[in-house]
Protein backbone atom coordinates (compact mmCIF):
# COMPACT_ATOMS: atom_id res chain seq x y z
CA UNK A 1 0.00 0.00 0.00
CA UNK A 2 1.33 3.48 -1.02
CA UNK A 3 0.97 6.48 1.02
CA UNK A 4 0.35 9.44 -0.03
CA UNK A 5 2.38 12.36 1.27
CA UNK A 6 0.97 15.27 2.83
CA UNK A 7 0.70 18.29 0.17
CA UNK A 8 1.70 21.75 1.77
CA UNK A 9 1.45 24.77 -0.59
CA UNK A 10 3.16 27.67 -0.86
CA UNK A 11 0.37 29.60 0.11
CA UNK A 12 0.56 27.53 3.39
CA UNK A 13 4.25 28.34 3.62
CA UNK A 14 3.84 31.60 2.96
CA UNK A 15 1.01 31.87 6.17
CA UNK A 16 3.47 30.14 8.40
CA UNK A 17 6.52 32.17 7.21
CA UNK A 18 4.15 35.55 8.40
CA UNK A 19 3.05 34.46 11.97
CA UNK A 20 6.35 32.86 12.80
CA UNK A 21 8.69 35.15 11.98
CA UNK A 22 6.74 37.92 13.62
CA UNK A 23 5.99 40.21 9.86
CA UNK A 24 2.62 40.97 11.10
CA UNK A 25 1.86 43.85 13.88
CA UNK A 26 -0.01 41.16 16.06
CA UNK A 27 2.89 38.91 15.75
CA UNK A 28 5.78 41.66 16.99
CA UNK A 29 7.45 40.61 19.78
CA UNK A 30 8.35 42.53 23.12
CA UNK A 31 11.74 41.52 23.68
CA UNK A 32 15.17 40.73 21.22
CA UNK A 33 15.53 37.30 22.95
CA UNK A 34 11.91 36.55 21.37
CA UNK A 35 13.47 37.14 18.46
CA UNK A 36 16.19 35.86 18.12
CA UNK A 37 14.37 32.70 19.27
CA UNK A 38 11.77 33.01 16.40
CA UNK A 39 13.96 33.41 14.03
CA UNK A 40 17.05 31.03 15.67
CA UNK A 41 19.56 33.11 14.12
CA UNK A 42 20.35 36.72 13.63
CA UNK A 43 22.71 37.46 10.55
CA UNK A 44 25.28 39.12 12.00
CA UNK A 45 27.97 40.39 9.51
CA UNK A 46 26.50 44.06 9.24
CA UNK A 47 26.32 44.93 13.20
CA UNK A 48 23.00 46.99 11.84
CA UNK A 49 21.42 43.79 10.48
CA UNK A 50 21.08 43.10 13.77
CA UNK A 51 19.36 46.11 15.10
CA UNK A 52 17.25 45.95 12.27
CA UNK A 53 15.86 42.60 11.95
CA UNK A 54 15.02 42.85 15.56
CA UNK A 55 13.37 46.50 15.11
CA UNK A 56 10.95 45.22 12.63
CA UNK A 57 9.92 42.70 14.64
CA UNK A 58 9.47 44.16 17.64
CA UNK A 59 6.55 46.25 18.49
CA UNK A 60 8.30 49.44 20.25
CA UNK A 61 11.45 48.56 19.53
CA UNK A 62 14.90 49.57 21.48
CA UNK A 63 18.12 49.47 20.57
CA UNK A 64 18.99 49.98 24.41
CA UNK A 65 17.04 46.48 24.90
CA UNK A 66 19.16 44.93 21.99
CA UNK A 67 22.00 46.17 23.79
CA UNK A 68 21.01 44.69 26.95
CA UNK A 69 20.63 41.37 25.88
CA UNK A 70 24.14 41.04 24.29
CA UNK A 71 26.40 43.10 25.98
CA UNK A 72 24.64 43.06 29.88
CA UNK A 73 22.70 39.82 30.58
CA UNK A 74 24.51 37.68 27.55
CA UNK A 75 20.94 36.43 26.39
CA UNK A 76 22.06 36.82 22.76
CA UNK A 77 25.54 35.45 21.82
CA UNK A 78 27.66 36.27 18.67
CA UNK A 79 28.97 33.22 16.66
CA UNK A 80 30.94 32.40 13.79
CA UNK A 81 29.35 29.17 12.98
CA UNK A 82 26.92 28.44 9.83
CA UNK A 83 28.82 28.71 6.19
CA UNK A 84 31.56 30.50 7.66
CA UNK A 85 28.90 33.78 8.82
CA UNK A 86 28.63 35.33 12.18
CA UNK A 87 25.27 34.68 13.60
CA UNK A 88 23.88 36.31 16.75
CA UNK A 89 21.75 33.06 18.68
CA UNK A 90 19.95 32.55 21.85
CA UNK A 91 22.62 31.89 24.48
CA UNK A 92 20.59 28.34 25.43
CA UNK A 93 20.99 27.42 21.72
CA UNK A 94 24.73 28.24 21.62
CA UNK A 95 26.05 24.85 22.75
CA UNK A 96 23.81 23.42 20.07
CA UNK A 97 25.51 25.42 17.12
CA UNK A 98 29.20 25.24 18.99
CA UNK A 99 28.72 21.62 18.61
CA UNK A 100 26.81 21.32 15.23
CA UNK A 101 28.78 23.87 13.27
CA UNK A 102 30.82 26.15 14.82
CA UNK A 103 33.69 23.65 15.88
CA UNK A 104 34.57 22.35 12.74
CA UNK A 105 34.89 26.48 11.03
CA UNK A 106 37.12 27.47 13.96
CA UNK A 107 39.17 24.00 13.37
CA UNK A 108 39.29 25.15 9.56
CA UNK A 109 39.95 28.86 10.23
CA UNK A 110 43.12 27.94 12.71
CA UNK A 111 44.35 25.45 10.24
CA UNK A 112 44.14 28.37 7.60
CA UNK A 113 46.00 30.41 9.72
CA UNK A 114 48.67 28.27 11.07
CA UNK A 115 49.38 27.83 7.51
CA UNK A 116 49.82 31.21 6.74
CA UNK A 117 51.98 32.00 9.71
CA UNK A 118 54.27 29.01 9.34
CA UNK A 119 54.95 29.10 5.85
CA UNK A 120 55.53 33.19 6.24
CA UNK A 121 56.96 33.59 9.28
CA UNK A 122 58.18 30.37 10.56
CA UNK A 123 55.47 30.00 13.55
CA UNK A 124 55.03 27.17 15.40
CA UNK A 125 52.57 25.91 17.34
CA UNK A 126 53.91 26.64 20.44
CA UNK A 127 53.90 30.72 19.54
CA UNK A 128 50.24 30.01 18.72
CA UNK A 129 49.38 28.71 22.13
CA UNK A 130 51.51 30.85 23.78
CA UNK A 131 50.05 34.28 22.06
CA UNK A 132 46.79 33.00 22.72
CA UNK A 133 47.37 32.81 26.57
CA UNK A 134 48.77 35.93 26.07
CA UNK A 135 45.79 37.87 24.73
CA UNK A 136 43.57 36.30 27.37
CA UNK A 137 46.17 37.00 29.80
CA UNK A 138 45.69 40.72 28.98
CA UNK A 139 42.04 40.82 28.42
CA UNK A 140 41.64 39.37 31.76
CA UNK A 141 43.93 42.47 33.25
CA UNK A 142 42.22 44.85 30.88
CA UNK A 143 38.42 43.36 31.28
CA UNK A 144 38.01 44.98 27.67
CA UNK A 145 39.85 45.60 24.84
CA UNK A 146 40.16 46.70 21.17
CA UNK A 147 41.86 45.31 18.57
CA UNK A 148 44.53 48.22 18.74
CA UNK A 149 44.98 48.08 22.72
CA UNK A 150 45.49 44.34 22.13
CA UNK A 151 48.04 44.76 19.41
CA UNK A 152 49.76 47.22 21.88
CA UNK A 153 49.52 44.60 24.77
CA UNK A 154 50.50 41.50 22.91
CA UNK A 155 53.07 42.80 20.20
CA UNK A 156 52.71 39.29 18.76
CA UNK A 157 49.58 40.70 16.61
CA UNK A 158 51.73 43.14 15.53
CA UNK A 159 53.27 41.13 13.34
CA UNK A 160 52.15 41.30 9.40
CA UNK A 161 51.67 38.99 6.52
CA UNK A 162 51.59 39.04 2.71
CA UNK A 163 48.23 39.24 1.04
CA UNK A 164 47.63 38.39 -2.92
CA UNK A 165 51.47 38.37 -3.20
CA UNK A 166 52.36 39.99 -6.55
CA UNK A 167 48.77 41.30 -7.32
CA UNK A 168 48.34 44.77 -8.15
CA UNK A 169 46.07 45.07 -4.67
CA UNK A 170 48.73 42.88 -2.70
CA UNK A 171 48.53 43.97 0.56
CA UNK A 172 51.05 43.38 4.07
CA UNK A 173 48.41 43.78 7.09
CA UNK A 174 48.50 42.99 10.23
CA UNK A 175 47.80 39.67 12.03
CA UNK A 176 46.01 41.44 14.62
CA UNK A 177 42.48 40.76 13.22
CA UNK A 178 42.48 37.36 11.99
CA UNK A 179 44.04 36.22 15.02
CA UNK A 180 41.41 37.52 17.32
CA UNK A 181 38.67 36.26 14.89
CA UNK A 182 40.43 32.64 15.22
CA UNK A 183 40.27 32.72 19.11
CA UNK A 184 36.40 34.01 18.68
CA UNK A 185 35.30 31.32 16.32
CA UNK A 186 36.69 28.72 19.03
CA UNK A 187 34.23 30.98 21.79
CA UNK A 188 37.45 31.90 23.55
CA UNK A 189 37.14 35.69 23.21
CA UNK A 190 34.13 37.64 21.97
CA UNK A 191 33.38 41.06 20.68
CA UNK A 192 31.76 43.58 23.13
CA UNK A 193 30.16 46.69 22.99
CA UNK A 194 31.36 48.62 19.30
CA UNK A 195 32.86 51.88 19.49
CA UNK A 196 30.59 54.47 19.10
CA UNK A 197 26.91 53.78 17.72
CA UNK A 198 25.15 50.50 17.47
CA UNK A 199 26.18 50.56 13.36
CA UNK A 200 29.88 50.75 13.90
CA UNK A 201 32.25 47.43 13.16
CA UNK A 202 34.59 48.51 15.43
CA UNK A 203 34.26 46.49 18.90
CA UNK A 204 36.20 45.73 21.89
CA UNK A 205 37.03 42.07 22.94
CA UNK A 206 36.68 40.35 26.07
CA UNK A 207 37.26 36.92 27.30
CA UNK A 208 34.61 34.24 26.28
CA UNK A 209 32.53 32.22 28.73
CA UNK A 210 32.96 28.16 27.32
CA UNK A 211 30.46 26.41 26.01
CA UNK A 212 28.83 23.32 27.27
CA UNK A 213 30.19 20.31 24.84
CA UNK A 214 27.67 18.13 23.55
CA UNK A 215 28.32 15.30 21.40
CA UNK A 216 27.97 16.44 17.42
CA UNK A 217 25.66 13.90 16.15
CA UNK A 218 23.36 15.13 18.71
CA UNK A 219 23.58 18.84 18.75
CA UNK A 220 23.22 18.68 14.57
CA UNK A 221 19.85 16.52 15.51
CA UNK A 222 18.67 19.51 17.20
CA UNK A 223 19.94 22.23 14.99
CA UNK A 224 17.74 20.41 12.43
CA UNK A 225 14.43 20.72 14.40
CA UNK A 226 15.04 24.16 15.27
CA UNK A 227 15.66 24.90 12.13
CA UNK A 228 12.66 23.03 11.47
CA UNK A 229 10.68 24.73 13.96
CA UNK A 230 11.61 28.38 12.45
CA UNK A 231 11.17 27.88 8.56
CA UNK A 232 10.09 24.11 8.02
CA UNK A 233 8.63 22.80 5.85
CA UNK A 234 11.86 22.79 4.26
CA UNK A 235 13.54 20.68 1.53
CA UNK A 236 16.62 18.59 2.43
CA UNK A 237 18.54 21.42 -0.16
CA UNK A 238 17.40 23.85 2.30
CA UNK A 239 18.56 22.25 5.62
CA UNK A 240 22.15 21.54 3.73
CA UNK A 241 22.42 25.04 2.76
CA UNK A 242 21.80 27.14 5.48
CA UNK A 243 23.66 24.61 8.03
CA UNK A 244 26.26 24.36 5.65
CA UNK A 245 26.70 20.57 6.16
CA UNK A 246 27.72 17.48 3.87
CA UNK A 247 24.79 16.39 2.27
CA UNK A 248 25.21 13.08 3.78
CA UNK A 249 25.32 14.81 7.44
CA UNK A 250 22.04 16.56 6.32
CA UNK A 251 20.04 13.40 6.04
CA UNK A 252 21.76 11.88 9.04
CA UNK A 253 20.58 14.86 11.10
CA UNK A 254 17.02 14.97 9.66
CA UNK A 255 16.57 11.29 10.13
CA UNK A 256 17.18 12.06 13.87
CA UNK A 257 14.08 14.51 14.15
CA UNK A 258 10.34 14.04 14.19
CA UNK A 259 9.47 15.17 11.03
CA UNK A 260 6.69 14.60 8.37
CA UNK A 261 7.70 13.57 5.00
CA UNK A 262 5.53 15.86 2.53
CA UNK A 263 5.27 17.34 -0.93
CA UNK A 264 5.65 20.99 -1.45
CA UNK A 265 5.32 22.44 -4.82
CA UNK A 266 8.96 22.71 -5.46
CA UNK A 267 8.86 18.51 -4.42
CA UNK A 268 9.50 16.59 -1.26
CA UNK A 269 10.23 18.84 1.89
CA UNK A 270 10.67 17.56 5.55
CA UNK A 271 7.79 19.38 8.02
CA UNK A 272 7.02 19.18 11.53
CA UNK A 273 3.51 17.82 12.35
CA UNK A 274 2.25 21.11 13.80
CA UNK A 275 3.13 22.57 10.36
CA UNK A 276 0.24 20.33 8.37
CA UNK A 277 -2.89 22.38 9.48
CA UNK A 278 -2.89 25.81 8.09
CA UNK A 279 -2.34 28.59 10.29
CA UNK A 280 -5.67 30.63 10.56
CA UNK A 281 -5.15 33.66 7.69
CA UNK A 282 -3.44 36.61 8.74
CA UNK A 283 -4.66 40.16 7.41
CA UNK A 284 -1.85 41.17 4.65
CA UNK A 285 0.96 43.15 5.94
CA UNK A 286 3.91 45.20 5.28
CA UNK A 287 7.49 44.62 6.64
CA UNK A 288 10.71 46.76 5.64
CA UNK A 289 13.62 43.81 5.73
CA UNK A 290 17.65 44.70 6.35
CA UNK A 291 20.35 43.40 3.97
CA UNK A 292 20.70 39.80 5.24
CA UNK A 293 17.90 39.67 7.07
CA UNK A 294 17.26 35.57 8.24
CA UNK A 295 13.99 35.15 6.86
CA UNK A 296 14.92 35.90 3.08
CA UNK A 297 18.34 34.06 4.09
CA UNK A 298 16.68 31.35 5.22
CA UNK A 299 16.13 28.95 2.56
CA UNK A 300 17.61 27.49 -0.88
CA UNK A 301 14.96 27.43 -2.80
CA UNK A 302 13.35 31.15 -2.54
CA UNK A 303 10.50 30.71 -5.60
CA UNK A 304 7.65 30.64 -3.28
CA UNK A 305 8.28 34.28 -1.62
CA UNK A 306 10.18 35.87 -4.28
CA UNK A 307 9.74 35.96 -7.93
CA UNK A 308 13.08 34.60 -9.89
CA UNK A 309 12.22 38.10 -11.84
CA UNK A 310 13.33 40.11 -8.71
CA UNK A 311 16.93 38.27 -8.24
CA UNK A 312 18.71 40.49 -10.16
CA UNK A 313 18.17 43.43 -8.61
CA UNK A 314 17.75 42.74 -4.98
CA UNK A 315 20.75 40.04 -4.56
CA UNK A 316 24.70 40.93 -5.28
CA UNK A 317 26.78 38.61 -7.36
CA UNK A 318 28.05 36.40 -4.17
CA UNK A 319 24.38 35.72 -2.85
CA UNK A 320 23.83 38.26 -0.80
CA UNK A 321 20.26 39.64 -0.29
CA UNK A 322 19.80 43.32 0.25
CA UNK A 323 17.09 45.40 2.18
CA UNK A 324 13.56 43.67 0.91
CA UNK A 325 9.96 44.89 1.20
CA UNK A 326 7.19 42.17 2.40
CA UNK A 327 3.42 42.00 1.18
CA UNK A 328 1.56 39.15 2.51
CA UNK A 329 4.77 36.85 2.85
CA UNK A 330 6.34 37.93 -0.28
CA UNK A 331 9.01 39.99 -1.27
CA UNK A 332 7.47 42.97 -3.99
CA UNK A 333 10.44 45.32 -3.37
CA UNK A 334 13.51 47.20 -2.09
CA UNK A 335 14.35 50.23 -0.20
CA UNK A 336 17.79 52.20 0.81
CA UNK A 337 18.81 54.64 3.18
CA UNK A 338 20.37 58.00 1.62
CA UNK A 339 22.85 60.30 3.21
CA UNK A 340 20.16 62.34 3.97
CA UNK A 341 18.30 59.70 5.89
CA UNK A 342 15.22 59.49 4.02
CA UNK A 343 14.01 55.61 3.52
CA UNK A 344 13.39 55.54 -0.24
CA UNK A 345 11.33 52.10 -1.66
CA UNK A 346 10.73 50.90 -5.29
CA UNK A 347 8.37 48.25 -5.61
CA UNK A 348 9.03 45.97 -8.01
CA UNK A 349 5.45 44.10 -8.40
CA UNK A 350 3.36 46.73 -7.97
CA UNK A 351 0.59 46.80 -10.77
CA UNK A 352 -1.13 43.90 -7.97
CA UNK A 353 -0.74 45.93 -4.76
CA UNK A 354 -3.92 47.88 -3.56
CA UNK A 355 -3.96 51.03 -1.26
CA UNK A 356 -3.82 49.30 1.80
CA UNK A 357 -0.37 47.83 0.84
CA UNK A 358 1.15 51.38 -0.29
CA UNK A 359 0.13 53.37 2.65
CA UNK A 360 1.35 50.27 5.34
CA UNK A 361 4.88 50.06 3.51
CA UNK A 362 4.62 53.63 3.87
CA UNK A 363 3.75 53.32 7.25
CA UNK A 364 6.78 51.04 7.84
CA UNK A 365 9.58 53.69 6.09
CA UNK A 366 8.38 56.29 8.49
CA UNK A 367 8.78 53.42 11.92
CA UNK A 368 12.52 52.96 10.22
CA UNK A 369 13.38 56.30 10.03
CA UNK A 370 12.48 57.13 13.20
CA UNK A 371 14.25 54.10 14.28
CA UNK A 372 17.00 55.32 12.46
CA UNK A 373 17.46 58.84 13.87
CA UNK A 374 20.47 60.27 13.10
CA UNK A 375 22.24 56.63 12.71
CA UNK A 376 23.18 56.16 8.56
CA UNK A 377 24.23 52.93 7.45
CA UNK A 378 25.48 50.85 4.20
CA UNK A 379 25.34 47.61 3.46
CA UNK A 380 28.76 45.94 3.16
CA UNK A 381 27.14 43.89 0.36
CA UNK A 382 25.95 46.30 -2.15
CA UNK A 383 23.25 44.98 -4.42
CA UNK A 384 21.93 46.77 -7.66
CA UNK A 385 18.56 48.23 -6.73
CA UNK A 386 20.17 49.09 -3.02
CA UNK A 387 23.07 51.46 -4.82
CA UNK A 388 20.42 53.07 -7.50
CA UNK A 389 17.93 54.01 -4.37
CA UNK A 390 20.49 55.56 -1.98
CA UNK A 391 22.55 57.24 -4.84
Amino acid sequence: MTLTRPKITDEHRRALLVTRHLLTPASRATSPEQVADALLALHATDPASVYLSVAARMATPSTADLERALYEDHTLVRMLCMRRTMFVVPRALAPVVDASTARTVAARERKNLFKVLNEQLGYDERWFTTTEQDVLTALTDLGEATAAQLADAVPALKARIVMAAGKPYEAKPRITSRFLGVMAAESRIRRGRPLGTWASSQYRWTVAEPHPELPTDEAKAQLAARYLTAFGPATTEDVKWWTGWTLTDTRKALARTVTVEVDLDEGPGHALPEHLDAPPAAEPSAALLPALDPTPMGWRGRDWYLAPAHVPELFDTYGNIGPTIWWDGRIIGGWAQRPDGEIVTELLAAKSLGRDAHKAIASEATRLAAFFGNIRTRPSFRTPLERRLSA
